[in-house]
C-alpha cells in the first residue's frame, strides 16, 4: 500500500472513530476534505459510504450500505429555524440546534438505503427516504420520496427513468448484489 493511501485510510479511520465517534459509521467510510457532519439525535451510516468535498449531513439520517455522494452534496433539515415564531425575526428564531427547540422537524429523519448515488451539488430536505439503488442527478434537490431503482433529475427531483433498460437486468443486478454484498 502507498504511503499516500496508508495516511487518506488513517485519516478516515480518525474521522469514523474520533471526530464522529458519537454517531454510528461502518467501515469503509471515506470522506473528503471539508465535510461537516451534525445530527441533532442520529447518524447511520453503513459500509463503504464516499461522501466527497465540501459535503454536509446536517439532519438525522439512516443510510445504507454501499452509496455514494458526490462533492458539494447536502442533506438539509427542513425546520432547521422556527420561522413562524411570532414577533421573532427568522435570523433570531430559535432554532434545530438549541437544546430547548420545540417546533417541527424534530422526529424527522432521512433514510438512505444501499447502493445510491447522489451526484454532484444534489440537495436533500431532511423527512425523504431514497430507496435502493437509486440515483441522483447532479444539481437536484429532493423534496420528496425516491422510487428504487430509478433515476431522478431536477428541482424538485422528478424521476425521469429506470436504472436499469429492462427488468431481466434489474433481477439480475438484485441477485449478484445480495450474492456479494449481503
Amino acid at each position: 500500500m502507498s504511503a499516500v493511501r496508508l495516511l487518506k485510510k488513517l485519516r478516515n479511520e480518525f474521522l469514523r472513530r474520533v471526530i464522529y465517534r458519537r454517531y454510528k459509521i461502518g467501515p469503509g467510510f471515506h470522506s473528503g476534505t471539508r465535510v461537516r457532519i451534525w445530527a441533532r439525535q442520529k447518524v447511520e451510516i453503513g459500509k463503504n459510504f464516499y461522501i466527497g468535498r465540501d459535503s454536509f449531513i446536517e439532519s438525522d439520517v439512516i443510510i445504507g450500505d454501499n452509496v455514494i455522494w458526490a462533492n458539494r452534496v447536502a442533506l438539509v433539515g427542513r425546520y432547521d429555524h422556527h420561522y413562524q415564531q411570532i414577533g421573532v425575526p427568522i435570523r433570531l428564531a430559535s432554532q434545530i440546534r438549541d437544546p430547548d427547540y420545540n417546533w417541527l422537524g424534530l422526529n424527522s429523519i432521512t433514510i438512505i438505503e444501499d447502493d445510491v448515488w447522489v451526484g454532484y451539488g444534489s440537495t436533500i430536505m431532511s423527512g425523504v427516504t431514497i430507496h435502493q439503488g437509486s440515483i441522483i442527478a447532479a444539481g437536484s434537490v429532493v423534496t420528496k420520496d425516491v422510487e428504487p431503482f430509478s433515476i431522478y433529475a431536477g428541482v424538485p427531483a422528478k424521476k425521469i427513468g429506470n436504472r436499469f433498460n429492462s427488468a431481466e437486468d434489474l433481477e439480475l443486478h438484485k441477485k449478484e448484489y445480495e450474492a456479494r454484498y449481503k
